[in-house]
């Protein structure tokens, strides 16, 4: 009976969901010991592998470095030319091969062993020349190929690079690398957006369209028009505690000119701190149906503003 596409890409989703929930299962035993050691190097974590697992290599070595552990991948042809000068003893070295029994990884073996390197070897296989010669073995389930010949790496790719994770997000978290770690390494795209701050974005100082509770509505207005948010702070001893918006305005037109912004201001407005997530302002300003938000220091004390705009041009939609 033919498969369909369809069935076929449920056999291979359930394959390799079976082989990871075994890889969970059968975590290897050297794990803890692997994670102390990587804590404690104090040079990077080197990533190598030949041919599919050359390109998992990769992925782990940009995970690893972008979640705190300084790590780079070494292509075992280049190290064999020279780029073993790459690799130093302060270094950890993880080795990729599904058999255990990659020529091409020969080098960067004698290598470790040459300079007493760390060498952690991630392989299915217990009895190859990579694992024996190992500091540490990463075993892997020997679990079949998801390929209808059963030789196309993966299931091997698919467990390599989940462990991979897994040991990312180990370290991540033994180090205690927070939010601000992961901006700090991710400034640009959406994730770096989804973690700015108020404080990244809001105008500050003169830019703040201020009035006290006794300034006409006449200056009021100029203030207003001039700071170009179409909304004012009520401001007292530099604490916020009033807004004027457009529609305090007409709620006010009859005898506006003769009153002050106190006057006319709504009082205990919304506001945000400089330091909650620029997402976290725009879902204020959305569920108020504001374009404005003022943010405030924990005493109340007026520190910025920020505009829907301002959020949509950091990329926060």
């Amino acid at each position: 009976m033919v498969q369909t596409s369809s069935q076929i890409a449920r056999e291979v989703l359930t394959t390799e969901a079976a082989a990871l929930s075994r890889l969970a299962d059968e975590l290897p035993a050297a794990y803890d010991d692997v994670i102390t050691l990587l804590l404690h190097i104090n040079g990077r974590i080197i990533v190598s592998g030949m041919g599919k697992s050359g390109h998992v290599a990769g992925k782990i070595a940009a995970t690893l470095a972008s979640t705190g552990a300084p790590a780079l991948t070494v292509h075992p042809g280049e190290a064999s030319h020279g780029d073993l000068g790459m690799i130093t003893p302060d270094d950890a070295v993880i080795l990729i091969s599904n058999s255990g029994e990659t020529r091409e990884l020969a080098d960067m073996i004698a290598h470790c062993a040459r300079f007493s390197i760390p060498m952690i070897a991630m392989t299915r296989r217990a009895d190859s020349t990579l694992a024996r010669q190992a500091d540490h073995l990463l075993l892997m389930p020997d679990a079949p190929e998801a390929c209808a010949i059963g030789m196309a790496p993966t299931t091997s790719t698919t467990m390599a690079m989940a462990l991979g994770d897994a040991l990312a997000v180990s370290l991540m978290r033994a180090r205690g690398f927070d939010r601000e770690n992961f901006l700090a390494f991710h400034p640009g795209g959406s994730l770096g957006a989804q973690l700015l701050r108020v404080s990244a974005v809001m105008h500050r100082g003169a830019e703040l369209p201020m009035v006290t509770p006794d300034t006409d509505m006449g200056e009021t207005l100029v203030v207003m028009s001039q700071k170009g948010f179409g909304v004012a702070a009520l401001v007292e001893d530099g604490k916020l505690t009033g807004v004027i918006t457009d529609g305090d305005l007409r709620r006010n037109l009859e005898g506006l000119m003769e009153r002050n912004a106190g006057q006319v201001a709504t009082r205990n407005p919304r506001s945000i701190a400089p330091d909650a997530l620029l997402t976290e302002a725009l879902g204020v300003m959305n569920a108020g149906k504001i374009s404005s938000l003022f943010a405030v220091d924990a005493d109340g004390t007026l520190v910025g503003l920020v505009h829907i705009h301002d959020a949509l041009r950091a990329g926060v939609a």
